[in-house]
């Protein structure tokens, strides 16, 4: 899996879970859902994306995402 995939994966997996968190304990974990769509936003802007950095450093190949 190249580093892009994973990225998108953890992003899903990661809103996924927050809305059903919000959903069945708290409203306050939608700040969660918010910050990583931000996240997701700024670096489809700027190529920043700290998760991709790191990924890269534990040796995962970058590739195309689709």
């Amino acid at each position: 899996m190249s580093v892009e995939r994973i990225v998108l994966a953890v992003a899903g997996s990661f809103i996924l879970i927050s809305l059903l968190l919000a959903h069945y304990h708290n409203p306050n974990w939608l700040w969660f859902t918010a910050f990583v769509g931000a996240n997701l936003l700024q670096s489809a802007f700027t190529g920043f994306c700290p998760m991709a950095i790191i990924l890269k450093k534990l040796g995962k190949q970058p590739g195309p995402a689709f």
